[in-house]
């Protein structure tokens, strides 16, 4: 339900995404055995938008337990770092990285709140800044995210952000047809579930979380201001999970049949320094 902000919703959810850390990686969704035998854990669209990283720098903000990140290090980035505020995950992400061979020079973690990353992170800029999906609903204030995303953008670089579409969370959750909510809520979404996008069966006791939705135009508007030119926003209509009761797999990803009018489920954005 949505409600004035928690004073201590970064503990909260700090408490929540560190006890599901084992649990996602028990979990057939990130399927950890695959990842260590060389399967690639980016999405087909985001490596096509994303393009060649050879010998580039990359920081992954909100990298959770760093199967992207490391991806991109498989891609050829030539350093990768990512920053993620949960303890538990950073240590996982650690641990893949040494698993693959990868010294502190090639692939970092660091443990700290998004907010701070300016503040934290080895290197004053990188040639890419990613974001995954799953990352802006965490954060109550997009401006200030926005700011200090671009202020580690190296000059000639880019932010790449990919994420589900804001559009989703108005949605009703069985059939993805009718509004429920108001996309224009700027108040924080506050709820206790156990419930989650892996695993719904093994009992937790972090169940509360502080979530806020951010419609397109106030991120894209965030970026803009915070110096960075918008070099395309794209729609796509498809997602990584079962949101809705409705979806199905087709192509390789979750999508409304084929009888139904189509929804952007995700989208995708890159941002230039110039």
């Amino acid at each position: 339900m949505y409600s004035t902000t928690p004073t201590d919703w970064l503990e909260t959810n700090r408490k929540r995404w560190d006890e599901r850390v084992p649990i996602h990686l028990a979990s057939d969704f990130y399927d950890v055995a695959s990842f260590r035998a060389g399967k690639d854990a980016l999405r087909d669209f985001e490596r096509a938008e994303v393009g060649d990283v050879r010998g580039k720098s990359l920081l992954h903000l909100q990298c959770h337990v760093g199967m992207d990140t490391l991806s991109w290090a498989r891609h050829g980035a030539s350093r990768v770092v990512g920053l993620d505020f949960s303890e538990p995950a950073v240590e996982a992400a650690r641990d893949f990285a040494a698993e693959l061979g990868l010294t502190p020079e090639q692939a970092t973690f660091v443990a700290a709140d998004v907010y701070d990353a300016a503040q934290v992170v080895p290197d004053p800029s990188y040639d890419i800044v990613y974001t995954g999906v799953g990352a802006l609903c965490w954060l109550p204030d997009i401006q200030r995210w926005a700011e200090t995303a671009a202020s580690l953008v190296a000059p000639g670089g880019f932010l790449y952000l990919a994420e589900f579409h804001p559009l989703t969370d108005i949605l009703d959750d069985a059939t993805g047809s009718r509004l429920e909510h108001d996309y224009f809520a700027r108040e924080a979404w506050v709820e206790e579930d156990p419930a989650g996008y892996v695993d719904s069966d093994t009992p937790t006791v972090h169940n509360r979380s502080v979530e806020w939705q951010h419609p397109i135009g106030e991120v894209v508007s965030a970026l803009a201001a915070a110096g960075l030119r918008i070099d395309f926003l794209r729609e796509h209509d498809m997602t990584l999970y079962r949101r809705f009761g409705a979806l199905e797999i087709r192509e390789g990803a979750y999508r409304f049949p084929e009888d139904r009018p189509r929804v952007p489920l995700m989208y995708s954005l890159k941002a230039s320094k110039v």
